[in-house]
């Protein structure tokens, strides 16, 4: 089955049972986190961040916010 018809059959499902069918996939996925590979770029973001000597860390409230803002 291509990749297009699967999409096709997951998009005749109710609502309801797309979502749990993702979180399953996603369960799946993550139950093997070294079979996914970390772009390079993640990694430099990260190393970047780790090395800030004061970082700046948001509470939600303030995510949320900026969230509405850009909406």
């Amino acid at each position: 089955m291509t990749k297009e018809a699967l999409l096709t059959e997951i998009l005749r499902l109710p609502l309801e049972e797309r979502i749990e069918l993702l979180g399953e996939a996603w369960d799946a996925i993550a139950a093997s986190p070294d079979d996914v590979a970390v772009p390079e770029w993640h990694l430099e973001v990260l190393k970047e961040r780790l090395a800030e000597p004061e970082p700046k860390y948001l509470s939600w409230e303030e995510v949320r916010e900026r969230l509405k803002g850009s909406a």
